[in-house]
Parts: C-alpha cells; sequence; structure tokens
C-alpha cells in the first residue's frame, strides 16, 4: 500500500493548456509527512505549475518544521525549514536543464524527492533551541539554562591570566 503523498501532483491538465497558463497547488496544516529519512511537521506554502513552451515550470515555496535535537543543551526542538526553489520539467530532451528532469507520460510528478533535498540543506548545522542555550555542565550535565552547578570552568591557560585580571577588574567597576 502506499503511503500519502501530498507532492506527487496531477498535472497532465496544466500540460495540454496554452502557454502561460498556470495553476496554483496550496498546502495547509499538513500536520504531518515523511519523505524517506525526514519527518516534516505543520507543512504550508505553495507550488505554482506554470505552462511554458518548453515544459512545466514549478515554483516551490514550502515551509514547515522538523524534529532535531539542540546541540548544546540536547532537548528536542522542532527546526523551522523552508523549501523555495524553480525546477523545469521538459517537455523534449533538447529543453532539459542542468537537473534532468523530464515530463512524464503520466502526467504525474512527485516533488518528495526535491523537497526532501531542499528541506535537508535548509536544517543548519547545529541546530540550537535558542541563540542564548548555555548548553549543559561539563562535569555533572546539569542543564544550564534550568539551574546551575557550583562546577568551577577548566583552569586558565597561564597565559591568559593576566587578560582574565583585567577582564575581572572591569567587570567589578561596572556593578559598583
Amino acid at each position: 500500500m502506499v503511503g500519502f503523498q501530498p507532492f506527487r501532483l496531477n498535472v497532465g491538465f496544466i500540460a495540454a493548456e496554452d502557454i502561460g497558463y498556470e495553476r496554483e497547488f496550496r498546502f495547509q496544516d499538513l500536520a504531518y509527512v515523511r519523505l524517506e529519512d525526514l519527518e516534516l511537521r505543520d507543512v504550508e506554502g505553495s507550488v505554482t505549475v506554470v505552462r511554458t513552451p518548453q515544459g512545466l515550470l514549478f515554483r516551490v515555496d514550502l515551509q514547515a518544521t522538523t524534529p532535531q535535537v539542540c546541540v548544546r543543551c540536547l532537548k528536542p526542538i522542532q527546526q523551522p525549514v523552508r523549501a523555495v526553489f524553480e525546477e523545469l520539467y521538459a517537455f523534449s530532451e533538447k529543453h532539459v536543464t542542468e537537473s534532468g528532469l523530464m515530463y512524464p507520460a503520466t502526467g504525474i510528478v512527485d516533488l518528495a524527492p526535491l523537497v526532501r533535498e531542499f528541506m535537508i540543506l535548509d536544517i543548519p548545522f547545529n541546530p540550537l533551541c535558542s541563540p542564548e542555550c548555555k548548553g549543559l555542565c561539563p562535569v555533572c550535565g546539569v542543564d544550564l539554562n534550568v539551574e546551575t552547578c557550583d562546577h568551577q570552568q577548566a583552569p586558565i591557560d597561564p597565559r591568559w591570566t593576566a587578560l582574565q585580571a583585567l577582564l575581572t577588574s572591569t567587570q567589578g567597576e561596572h556593578e559598583e
């Protein structure tokens, strides 16, 4: 049995239309979509398909969230992602772009592989729950965003002690 495939679009009727004809497919309230190894939640956006002399031009603008883990505190987060791209599905080999996409004889185009690729490219290399995340204590593992611990930071390299003394003295002046 084939699962839910929201990005599989029947566009055969658009290919039969005059050049310049366009149709928008809206995506709203898609609570969950799985694209191979990528989970997307709360998918919204649109796909506009335009009939051109060379083929069908797909203009895609989709946003969603995907489950990730904060690299500092290891809390699960919902990372916002967005896929914005244009691709031409050519009617003939003569008009194929470097992406190599051809309009299928069935008239059904599956955008899922492209959406997956662009969404993955939008995931940050180091996802954070917030830019101010303090992370975990390297000694006891306590979440420093929630509570503090009494562990000292790593010993300062002796070459930096003069700079540390200067930093400490300027902080003392600002507290007064």
